[in-house]
């Protein structure tokens, strides 16, 4: 492609939205453009990078057995209320009417698409296992759309789903898409964590995020040093301390005027933190929910909304608490009446901790989880810390922020029962289908591509994902310069090489400039002063430029891109 036709622009300065380096690049490079928020155009350069990642991805979803399908958008509102999505999720579904006042809705996902594909076809056990996969358009009505390509109200998935007779064949396949993901990103030139994951909305039970370590990540990656441990915050476990065990003591209100805080609680009581038990109370779906958890912890959101079974919970205001009967920074599990009890398994593993008085100024001494108040449910509610002890191997745990590039998920039988996907098994009994679902992001990819391959002048395209191989840039050309460029160019892209061919009657700076910017894997220069001796510059964009024959310049090149 010559850039004298091509549909571009290049700007020195990034937009003043843009926070992050790589969504400063992504638009300074002239690979999208904003026309509303959280919906972006791709340009021509743009979308060639995003056509070389799906290739990437269909080789690696086909090796595996995957078979591509297309499914619709636009979906009747019917599959949705079938599964219970439709009322579950709220404001993110767009939802419509048809010209007939039929209920549509703008698919975020297609785990109801599929299903319905599978119960029309699937009738026999013979007919499983398989795996089908596509790369399809996905519309969310984001709250927050922000950080460029990060988070869209449209966007591009690559979503696959597999079918399966038993939790056991599921289990055997799911490290194979696992395996793929990984071989995926690293193509794309990409390290990423593969960690444990909470299912959220998706349901189901095992599940993987595929995370890029990233300081301008929005979400958060625990990992551990010493075995290799990984999880996301809402799924990370680590190892607590452990109190020592005593006999159960009779409980004791003491007065502590103005003490609110863990911290002056600890100093009143000369103890240490975890021999308190704090108690939060959120508004969820389904009432109020009193989270009850040790005073040296905090209480993981999504954990406290798996145990408790509520979804979208926000911590109570204290005009709330006032209506429920409750002192704001005195709430105790003790006493409390049409309120769900959530406690963590450290409360319930201990005893005699100091709790609030559910009146002003007043604690309770020696509250015991069971005897002392009900415990609706208990689990693990609790966020993992930096510098945790590993429970796998008791090393410190780290913390860092990421990018989640991928998320995979045994969905078991939430969809297929709900649904009615079925089978005959070889006993002639009608099982419903054990389902797998697998999703890349395309767009985020595409940024974080940026975001972990760039310097200060510019992206640094691995090869296989950069919209050309190699830029070609005559500077100050005369005849003779043109004309060599011109054979140059014509050469490489009969040995089959993409080539981007900077012809523009621009300064050499701009030309150079543009270079690095847009970031093609291999820079080859043609100018006066190289060809009065025979020569041609070449630079890899993350390497020294060095001198080679003109004659040599191709079976260079070649060598630079295969290694």
């Amino acid at each position: 492609m010559r850039m004298s036709q091509l549909f571009f622009r290049t700007y020195r300065e990034a937009p003043s939205e843009a926070e992050s380096d790589a969504y400063k690049l992504v638009v300074r490079a002239g690979l999208a453009r904003q026309i509303a928020s959280g919906i972006f155009t791709f340009m021509p350069l743009g979308w060639r990078v995003m056509r070389r990642i799906e290739e990437i991805i269909r080789q690696e979803m086909e090796a595996i057995g995957g078979q591509e399908v297309h499914m619709p958008v636009l979906q009747p509102a019917e599959l949705w209320q079938e599964s219970g999505r439709y009322d579950a999720i709220a404001s993110e579904l767009f939802r419509l009417k048809d010209r007939n006042k039929r209920d549509f809705v703008l698919a975020m996902t297609h785990e109801e698409a599929v299903t319905e594909m599978a119960r029309g076809i699937v009738n026999s056990y013979r007919q499983l296992p398989f795996m089908v996969f596509q790369i399809q358009t996905k519309e969310r009505d984001e709250p927050r759309p922000r950080g460029g390509l990060m988070r869209l109200r449209e966007f591009t998935m690559k979503d696959a789903y597999s079918f399966h007779d038993t939790n056991e064949d599921l289990d055997r396949y799911y490290p194979l898409v696992v395996q793929a993901y990984l071989n995926i990103f690293k193509r794309c030139g990409l390290n990423v964590v593969a960690a444990d994951a909470d299912p959220g909305m998706m349901g189901g039970n095992d599940s993987h995020e595929f995370i890029q370590v990233s300081e301008v990540g929005e979400d958060q990656v625990v990992t551990c040093p010493g075995c290799g441990y990984a999880a996301n915050l809402e799924a990370a476990v680590g190892k607590l301390m452990v109190l020592p065990q005593e006999e159960p003591k009779p409980m004791e209100a003491v007065a502590t005027p103005d003490i609110k805080s863990i911290t002056d609680l600890a100093e009143f009581f000369k103890m240490g933190p975890e021999r308190f038990l704090k108690t939060m109370v959120f508004s969820g779906q389904n009432g109020l929910v009193a989270a009850a958890i040790r005073g040296d912890l905090e209480v993981n959101l999504a954990k406290l909304a798996r145990v408790s079974g509520q979804g979208d919970l926000q911590l109570a205001d204290e005009d709330t608490l006032i209506k429920a009967g409750l002192v704001q920074g005195f709430v105790s599990p003790v006493g409390l009446k049409n309120i769900t009890i959530i406690a963590d398994t450290s409360v319930t593993e201990s005893f005699n901790f100091v709790a609030g008085g559910n009146k002003v100024d007043t604690h309770i001494k020696n509250v015991v989880a069971g005897r002392d108040f009900r415990v609706h449910h208990t689990g693990d509610i609790a966020e993992v810390a930096e510098g945790q002890s590993c429970a796998a191997c008791g090393q410190p745990l780290r913390i860092d922020r990421g990018i989640e590039l991928g998320h995979t998920f045994k969905l078991g039988l939430k969809y297929s029962a709900t649904m009615g996907a079925t089978f005959q098994d070889k006993d002639g009994a009608s099982r419903p289908i054990v389902m797998g679902c697998y999703g890349i992001g395309l767009d985020r990819l595409l940024q974080s591509v940026v975001d972990g391959n760039h310097d200060a002048s510019g992206i640094i395209w691995p090869a296989e994902v950069a919209p050309y191989e190699v830029a070609l840039v005559s500077l100050n050309p005369d005849d003779q310069v043109s004309a060599a460029a011109e054979k140059l160019y014509n050469d490489l892209k009969e040995d089959g090489f993409d080539a981007l061919y900077d012809d523009r009657a621009e300064s050499a700076g701009v030309k150079l400039k543009d270079a690095d910017l847009i970031g093609l894997p291999v820079r080859i220069v043609v100018s006066p002063k190289t060809l009065k001796e025979g020569q041609v510059e070449i630079k890899p964009r993350n390497g020294e430029f060095y001198r080679v024959a003109l004659a040599e310049a191709i079976q260079s090149v070649s060598g630079l891109l295969k290694n």
